[in-house]
């Protein structure tokens, strides 16, 4: 248990090591305090939280940082989350602007989340495979390629541009839309292919360019039922010092395009979770935090949104962010669908 004045000066060094990058001394910390201490006592306050394991020392100067262990104390019990109520109504603002999809809406939320936090966030969207199929719409462009758009009974979309090898006629294109409307409509995603599969011959009868119109949208189902991974601001890695190392950052940008790390995280109970370094041993880097808040759009569905850093991060301003962004996402999805 911490004392009081072992308490102000532990979450002062987090909240100024978090802004600065800088190791924290006891000459800063003497500007830095309300309460009146001598250089001497916060040395001393210092010692007794870095032999709690709260506090380290760097090689490089005589300064303090928070430890993993000093960054989960500090989440579970100083952290205060509370948003400011004009960034709230600016996030508000830019969902009012036009109508958005579901896909838009998530994909959004993240941009944003990566944008207001210089770090990265990534997404991961409903899973699609328990939804059924309740839509195609087909945007020829030209007799070599198209826009196909599929929209599911929860509002799910995937737009999938097609390139074919052979010239295939509008006429086919469109006719081959018409048949998969008629005949998909209310299959659940997982199971399109194979119906798709058992009207092959009647699209083959029907369209001349069957073989390649089957394979293009065969390999869009197979992605649409796939597991749906968003990221945004990977660049900003770029900018923080604790990768300034490139093997670091080589060794970042690998987990990052692992979907399998972050499904993996998802697997957690409640609607909010920080990890703090390797200390679950998926993540593999001591020096990463990532920071999960679920959005539920139904019984059975939900997403998650998340945002991955250093561990010297703004735990209380990116928990406000991340809780409020899903709050947005679930009234949205509640007001269209």
């Amino acid at each position: 248990m911490l004392s009081e004045r072992q308490a102000v000066i532990f979450k002062t060094i987090v909240d100024e090591f978090t802004k600065t990058a800088e190791p924290v001394g006891s000459k800063t910390l003497v500007n830095l305090l309300s309460m009146r201490c001598s250089s001497a006592t916060i040395r001393n306050e210092m010692a007794a939280l870095e032999e709690m394991g709260l506090l380290e020392k760097t090689h490089t100067s005589s300064g303090r940082i928070p430890s993993s262990k000093g960054y989960r104390f500090y989440v579970e019990n100083m952290m205060e989350t509370q948003l400011d109520d004009n960034v709230k109504h600016s996030l508000q603002q830019v969902f009012q602007e036009r109508h958005y999809t579901l896909d838009e809406i998530v994909k959004k939320s993240c941009d944003i989340l990566s944008q207001m936090t210089n770090l990265t966030s990534l997404v991961l969207g409903p899973d699609s495979r328990c939804q059924r199929l309740q839509h195609i719409q087909l945007f020829p462009i030209s007799e070599r390629s198209a826009v196909a758009v599929f929209i599911t009974d929860h509002g799910h979309t995937e737009n999938k541009t097609f390139q074919f090898d052979t010239t295939v006629s509008l006429n086919d294109i469109q006719t081959c839309c018409n048949l998969l409307n008629d005949k998909l409509c209310g299959t659940p995603i997982s199971s399109v292919v194979e119906k798709m599969k058992e009207i092959k011959p009647l699209l083959a009868a029907s369209v001349s360019r069957h073989e390649v119109l089957f394979q293009a949208f065969v390999n869009a189902f197979i992605r649409f039922a796939s597991d749906n991974v968003y990221c945004s601001g990977q660049s900003n890695m770029l900018y923080q010092p604790e990768f300034a190392d490139i093997e670091r950052l080589k060794q970042l940008m690998k987990m990052l395009e692992d979907s399998s790390v972050w499904r993996q995280l998802a697997n957690t109970e409640g609607d909010l979770a920080i990890r703090i370094g390797n200390d679950n041993g998926v993540l593999q880097m001591d020096d990463v935090s990532v920071i999960t808040s679920k959005f539920h759009l139904n019984a059975q569905e939900e997403g998650q949104l998340m945002i991955v850093g250093p561990t010297r991060m703004q735990y209380d301003r990116v928990v406000a962010l991340m809780e409020y962004m899903s709050k947005v996402i679930e009234e949205l999805y509640s007001e269209e669908y």
